[in-house]
């Protein structure tokens, strides 16, 4: 049940593409590969060494596992495998927060703000760069309904 006003998420902007749902290891090993790719799975590791401590084949099978789930793309050089990322950081952030949004708060956003708010989940610096986003989006939305054209005009400002 929606309340009148609410922002709700309804779907995936993309819906060529499946919604990504990343593991906690899946999310380590991305983060390391957005940042150094291409690269090979003892890089990772190198990376992940001190948090996580994983052995050079966890690191490997994981992500060869996540190459045959579509995640990662591979290139062999010689003996060089090179992992590459089919996925964004964005789109994978999306994935999991509409996820979070739709099993919590039945895909409304207005209620999960107002949980942040009220529950203590916002400091006084994150609720001000919160207010100063909304100024922003309510100036953009603002100035696009002043660029759009008027009912029966053409986007030249001519009558149709």
């Amino acid at each position: 049940m929606s309340n009148k006003g609410e922002l709700t998420v309804t779907g995936n902007k993309r819906p060529d593409k499946p919604s990504v749902e990343l593991t906690e290891a899946e999310w380590a090993i991305m983060r390391v590969v957005w940042e150094h790719q291409p690269c090979a799975a003892g890089t990772v590791q190198e990376a992940l060494a001190a948090s996580k401590g994983w052995a050079y084949s966890t690191v490997k099978t994981t992500m060869d596992r996540m190459a045959r789930k579509g995640l990662l793309r591979t290139k062999r050089i010689r003996n060089l495998q090179l992992f590459s990322t089919t996925i964004d950081e964005v789109e994978a952030k999306r994935g999991e927060f509409c996820r979070m949004l739709k099993r919590a708060f039945d895909g409304a956003l207005a209620p999960m703000m107002q949980f942040l708010v009220e529950h203590g989940g916002l400091s006084a610096e994150e609720a001000r760069q919160l207010r100063e986003i909304s100024r922003r989006m309510t100036q953009a939305a603002k100035a696009n309904r002043a660029d759009a054209p008027h009912q029966g005009e053409t986007g030249d400002g001519r009558a149709q």
